[in-house]
């Protein structure tokens, strides 16, 4: 899949790695790269990395918490808003192959057996 994606991405200049921190921007701004992360479950390091590589594309910009000046909130730009539709259609269509043969029922038990996964992997320790 990451293959597809970043195939369907690099008219877009926009890597495989980075396109999950556009889309979260997108929905949740503005967000601190921390909160990021976080969200994302994504350590600190390829958060930073990914972002530094979309602001240099002109996709995100970042602006002084007046809340508190220690964090950065992170925002799109124009650029950013206009290609945040190219990229859920990228998306779309990878999605859309990877469903072939798959009926909707087999699909939801699939991504929600995933998130079980990622659940059990990321609350390991607390066990």
């Amino acid at each position: 899949m990451q293959i597809l994606i970043s195939s369907e991405l690099a008219p877009y200049r926009i890597g495989s790695g980075q396109y999950i921190f556009l889309m979260a921007i997108a929905f949740q701004q503005p967000i601190t790269q921390k909160a990021l992360s976080e969200k994302l479950l994504i350590d600190k390091t390829t958060t930073a990395k990914a972002i530094a590589k979309l602001e240099a594309e002109g996709y995100v910009r970042r602006e002084a918490d007046p809340n508190d000046n220690r964090y950065q909130l992170l925002f799109l730009t124009d650029a950013g808003h206009k290609v945040v539709p190219e990229v859920q259609e990228a998306l779309g269509r990878v999605k859309n192959k990877t469903r072939q043969g798959i009926t909707d029922d087999e699909y939801d038990l699939l991504i929600g057996m995933l998130k079980t996964v990622l659940h059990n992997l990321t609350n390991q320790g607390e066990a």
